[in-house]
This record gives structure tokens, C-alpha cells and sequence, in this order.
């Protein structure tokens, strides 16, 4: 087996064709399926079933493409090591971040990584289930990610700072007169919600449950900024990260009491790079917030 095979099989699986995924990846479409059929013959399985849709990865071939998933990433990443000196960093970066969290520090730590390493290629994925980013860092798929919890070592795991959330409220609120909304105020209105599986609704079970009563939906959205336009139009109000509030809200949003804060920790890979380093060192000169047990403790 080689590398090269295991791109092509994770290939044929994202396009569902050997034609397909031959001329993305600008190679001869014989040459990779005769590629595919000697994996499958050194590997004694059928990787893929062929339906009237397309290929289809058959169980025993999702559980190869994981592992391989994870060998070329490991590849690309030792290559990337292997070529960086003192002014130059090519290869991949792949980050992943918890929806709403870092909206506005890592934009900015990812602009000036890429002015440093203007080769270096940087994918960004926003994961809204907390649990799915979790077992994505667990399989070694992930560089760096950002998420509220984990159960990661103190070498991979990097306390930055802590996302304030707020309460964003439609134009004319009565409770707009306020500095601040008591959540308690807000139990009888439908709420502009994420999706059930999403981490930022559950920061809004969690934030009312000790006002007893569920929260009401009048919709449900699957960006934070959607979240905000639609609050702002009189939908409901929304409970969201304060980073993750668009320029031109500011006048519709406040904090909320009790106040809620989830921590912000960076989790980078196991033997992490130049550029996974690089990239929490930038994170790490953004500003954040500080939890409220860190502010009483200093």
C-alpha cells in the first residue's frame, strides 16, 4: 500500500467516481482504478460498492478511509515540517472551531499567518456540535481547534481567555432601556435558537434552566450571524458569543444576567509544527475575554 493509493481511494470517496476524482486529481482515470483495484486485492476487502449513484464506500471501507484520512494528513504534515526554514512554511493547516467562538480573534491570527507564510494553505471549519469536534481532535484529523471543553493533555490543550455571550434583541425592545436583560425577564418569549445538536443551544438550555421554564422556539438557524439579523428583525431574542455579533448590531445587544461565559481553549495536535505553533502563538496575542472566576481571582 502506499500513500498515493490512499489519496485516490479518499478521492473516489468524495466524488463518488473514478472519473471524477481522476480529473481533479489530474491523473489518467485507467490508471486509478487500476490504483483502487490492487489496494482492494492487497487489502482482501471491497472498498467501495458500485450503486447506480456512483461508488459508495462499503462499512469495512468507511473504517479503512478514516485511518487513511488520518495517514495522509500525517504525510502532508511531516512534508510541510521537513520544508519549512527560517522565512518560509508551505503544506496544509487545517482548524476547526466551535460555531460562534473566535469570530473575532482568529480571522485576525489567520491574516497574519498568512502574510508570514503566504504558501502555507489554511482550511477552516466552523463544527457546531461540540461532541463532533471533540472526537475529530481524538482521530488526529484536526491542527489546531477551538472548542469550550475537552479532555485533552496540558501540552495540547491552551487556556486563551473565555466568550462572553450576550442577549440580542429586535429593534424597540422594551428591555433595550436596560444595561443589562436578567434572563428571567425573557422566559415567556420564543427564542431565535440553533439546532438541537448544536453546542450554542445547549449554552441556552443550560443559561435558563434555573428559571424553570424551556425555552420557546420561534426559529431555528445554524450560523450565529443569521441568529443576530433575524433577532434583530423582532423574531426572538438570541443568546450568542459577543465576538460573533456583526458590525451594525451593537445598539440591539446586552449583557445578560447571570452572566455566561464558556472557556476558550486552543487544542493543537500531537507533535505539532511550525505552523500549528505559529498559529497559537498569534491566538494568544488576540484579546479575550476573561471568565468570571479569573476576574475575581486576580
Amino acid at each position: 500500500m502506499s500513500l498515493r493509493q490512499f489519496e485516490y481511494a479518499l478521492a473516489v470517496a468524495e466524488e463518488g467516481s473514478v472519473t471524477a476524482a481522476a480529473e481533479r486529481l489530474h491523473i489518467a482515470q485507467p490508471s486509478m482504478s487500476q490504483q483502487i483495484r490492487a489496494l482492494e486485492r492487497e487489502l482482501g476487502v471491497e472498498l467501495f460498492a458500485r450503486t447506480p449513484s456512483g461508488l459508495v464506500p462499503t462499512v469495512v471501507g468507511h473504517a479503512f478511509l478514516r485511518d487513511a484520512e488520518v495517514a495522509v494528513r500525517a504525510a502532508r504534515r511531516a512534508r510541510a515540517t521537513a520544508r519549512a526554514g527560517a522565512d518560509e512554511l508551505v503544506g496544509e493547516l487545517v482548524v476547526s472551531v466551535q460555531l460562534g467562538f473566535g469570530t473575532g480573534q482568529l480571522p485576525a491570527a489567520l491574516g497574519e499567518l498568512r502574510r508570514r507564510f503566504p504558501r502555507l494553505e489554511v482550511t477552516v471549519y466552523e463544527e457546531p456540535s461540540s461532541a463532533e469536534l471533540d472526537r475529530l481532535c481524538r482521530r488526529g484529523v484536526l491542527d489546531l481547534a477551538l472548542m469550550a471543553a475537552c479532555d485533552q493533555s496540558p501540552q495540547s490543550a491552551h487556556r486563551l481567555g473565555a466568550e462572553e455571550f450576550v442577549v440580542v434583541l429586535g429593534a424597540g425592545h422594551r428591555l433595550l432601556a436596560g444595561d443589562r436583560v436578567e434572563l428571567s425577564e425573557l422566559v415567556a418569549e420564543p427564542w431565535v435558537r440553533f439546532d438541537r445538536d448544536s453546542a450554542l443551544d445547549a449554552v441556552l438550555l443550560s443559561a435558563l434552566r434555573d428559571t424553570g421554564v424551556p425555552p420557546a422556539t420561534a426559529a431555528r438557524v445554524s450560523q450565529a450571524a443569521t441568529a443576530v439579523r433575524w433577532a434583530a428583525h423582532g423574531l426572538g431574542p438570541t443568546l450568542v458569543p459577543a465576538s460573533a455579533v456583526p458590525p451594525g448590531y451593537e445598539q440591539l445587544v446586552r449583557p445578560v444576567f447571570p452572566a455566561v461565559s464558556q472557556p476558550v481553549i486552543a487544542v493543537v495536535r500531537d507533535g505539532a509544527g511550525p505552523a500549528e505553533t505559529t498559529l497559537l502563538d498569534l491566538l494568544r496575542e488576540q484579546t479575550w475575554s476573561q471568565p468570571p472566576t479569573l476576574l475575581r481571582a486576580s
